[in-house]
């Protein structure tokens, strides 16, 4: 049974209801594993976890590990790869989605993934990643030359974009329409998640889902 959550990104801290799907999938706290989204800015030996919003949400709700660890370039490859097979919860953090992207591919880290039977969690970069497809917009900061879809770990069969504070109507037709042409789209406002559980999907705040160029608002089943 796998478990995979979402998210766009939350200003303060989790909602309750999503609090409480999180305690109930989340029964296994030996080891919490948080992947970089900024694996290069890194330097020195400490890592201080009050310094990161992903670990501030998880406090506040009070999801505590026995062991946390931090993944980045300063940790061995096959450290990492074994880090991550023991984990209870592997958590990629928001960032930038490229640094990240190319951290897993050279870490060889995407099937140690996807073969865990772990709680996968993504926040903004990390959710872009854990999908099939993102988008990377030339229109994005820090600007690109050309606009590129990148290839995700494919935990589950959709794109996702994430945490924009957009007219999703509007916005859609820019890009991401010629991509929900081929794979289905889930475009996520700030303050929202995704849980897919068993194939299932359920949707906290506002997201849309955009398929052959049709963009509609989903309902909230959290």
């Amino acid at each position: 049974m796998r478990t995979y959550y979402y998210f766009s990104w939350f200003n303060h801290f989790f909602p309750e209801k999503l609090v409480k799907l999180l305690h109930e999938d989340i029964q296994d706290r030996k080891s919490l594993v948080m992947i970089s989204g900024d694996p290069s800015d890194y330097e020195g030996e400490q890592v201080n976890f009050d310094d990161f919003t992903e670990w501030t949400w998880l406090t506040q709700a009070n999801l505590l590990f026995d062991e946390t660890h931090f993944i980045d370039y300063r940790v061995q490859h096959e450290e990492a790869q074994r880090i991550i097979r023991n984990a209870s919860v592997i958590f990629l953090c928001g960032g930038d989605p490229v640094q990240q992207h190319d951290f897993l591919a050279k870490y060889e880290l995407s099937n140690v993934i996807k073969n865990s039977n772990a709680v996968i969690i993504g926040a903004s970069a990390g959710s872009l990643n854990m999908a099939s497809k993102w988008f990377s917009s030339a229109d994005a900061k820090p600007k690109l030359e050309t606009s590129i879809i990148y290839e995700g770990l494919s935990c589950n069969a959709f794109a996702y974009e994430s945490h924009a504070q957009r007219d999703y109507a509007t916005f859609a037709e820019g890009y991401l329409f010629p991509l929900s042409k081929e794979i289905d789209v889930y475009a996520a406002e700030q303050e929202s998640a995704m849980r897919v559980k068993d194939g299932k999907i359920d949707i906290l705040g506002p997201v849309y889902l955009i398929s052959h160029s049709r963009v509609q608002k989903l309902v909230e089943t959290f």
